[in-house]
C-alpha cells in the first residue's frame, strides 16, 4: 500500500515533482511491422506453432487477425504470443476492427479481442485449451448506435483485488467511451508486477486494480499444473487474440521499467513522466 500511495502522490504532485526531459527510457516495438518474428500462435486444437487458416499474418504493415480460409469459426479461439516476459511495463497497442464477424463466431465475440497479460507460458497450455490463464485487457468496438466500453477486464483463470476486495466476476467494464467503425484506438496499460494493473485511453485512467492472481473459472482444457489457485502473477507473457471478428494491430510496443522495479520513488517518478509526455 506504501508503494501504491507513493504513485498517487507523486502523479498529484504533477511536474513539481521531477523535471521533464529525465526520462530516457524508449519505446521497444514488439511488433515489427513486416514479419511475425518474435511471436508464436497458438489456436483451440491445433499445436504451438502452427498457423492454422493463416489467421495470424502481415500485410500492408499491420498485424492482421482474419478468417477468410475458415469454413466456420467453430470455437479455434487463438492467440498470438511475444516470445519474452515481463513484469513490470507501460504496454501500448493500437487496433481497429474491420469487416465482419467470421461465420459461427459467439454473439457476445461482436467486435471483440484482448490483449492478454501476465500469460502462462504458452508451451504449457492443453492442446484444447481455449484461453491462456491471464488478466485480460478486452479491446471492443462499437455497433453503431449503443455504448460499448473498451479496455475492459476479463479474468480467464484469475482473480483480481479490486477497492480493497478479491473480484471474482469474469468481466468489469471500464470508464472508457464508445469507439464506433473502423477507427483505430491506442490503449496504455501500466503493469506493475503483482502490484497494479492500470488501464489508459488518452491520457486517462479508464480501470485500475491490484494483485492479479491465478484463480476462478473462464478457461477451460488446460494442464492442471498450470493453475495453481492463489498464486500472485508477478510477470508473463502477453499475447493477442483471434476470437473470431477480424482485427488489426499497428502498433505494439513497450517501456519495460524493470530497472526501477526496486526503487519504488524512482519507478513512480518515472511513471508521472512516461504520463505527462
Amino acid at each position: 500500500m506504501k508503494f501504491l500511495f507513493t504513485i498517487l502522490l507523486i502523479a498529484a504532485c504533477g511536474d513539481t515533482a521531477i523535471n521533464k526531459g529525465q526520462v530516457n527510457d524508449k519505446w521497444i516495438q514488439l511488433f515489427n511491422g513486416k514479419n511475425l518474428d518474435g511471436w508464436k500462435m497458438k489456436i483451440t486444437g491445433y499445436p504451438l506453432g502452427e498457423n492454422f487458416g493463416n489467421t495470424f499474418r502481415v500485410e500492408d504493415g499491420v498485424m492482421k487477425v482474419s478468417y477468410d480460409q475458415y469454413k466456420a469459426f467453430d470455437e479455434k479461439f487463438g492467440h498470438i504470443f511475444y516470445n519474452q516476459k515481463f513484469s513490470y511495463y507501460l504496454l501500448a497497442i493500437e487496433y481497429r476492427f474491420t469487416g465482419d464477424q467470421a461465420k459461427g463466431g459467439p454473439g457476445w465475440a461482436y467486435r471483440n479481442s484482448g490483449a492478454m497479460l501476465h500469460c502462462q507460458d504458452p508451451a504449457t497450455m492443453g492442446l484444447k485449451q481455449d484461453f491462456p490463464i491471464s488478466i485480460e485487457v478486452q479491446l471492443l468496438g462499437g455497433n453503431g448506435k449503443d455504448a460499448r466500453s473498451t479496455a475492459n477486464l476479463c479474468t480467464p483463470g484469475t482473480n483480481v483485488v479490486m477497492n480493497g476486495k478479491l473480484f471474482t466476476d469474469h468481466c468489469i467494464n471500464s470508464r472508457s467511451k464508445t469507439y464506433h467503425g473502423d477507427q483505430w484506438v491506442r490503449v496504455e496499460v501500466l503493469v506493475l508486477g503483482d502490484s497494479l494493473i492500470r488501464h489508459m485511453i488518452d491520457g486517462e485512467t479508464v480501470l485500475e486494480y491490484q494483485k492479479p492472481q491465478i484463480g476462478g473459472g473462464n478457461v477451460s482444457n488446460y494442464e492442471p499444473s498450470a493453475k495453481q489457485d492463489g498464486k500472485l502473477l508477478k510477470e508473463g507473457f502477453i499475447s493477442l487474440q483471434s476470437e473470431s471478428h477480424p482485427v488489426e494491430f499497428r502498433k505494439v510496443e513497450l517501456v519495460d521499467l524493470e530497472k526501477y522495479a526496486k526503487d519504488k520513488n524512482k519507478l513512480a517518478q518515472v511513471i508521472q513522466q512516461l504520463h505527462a509526455k
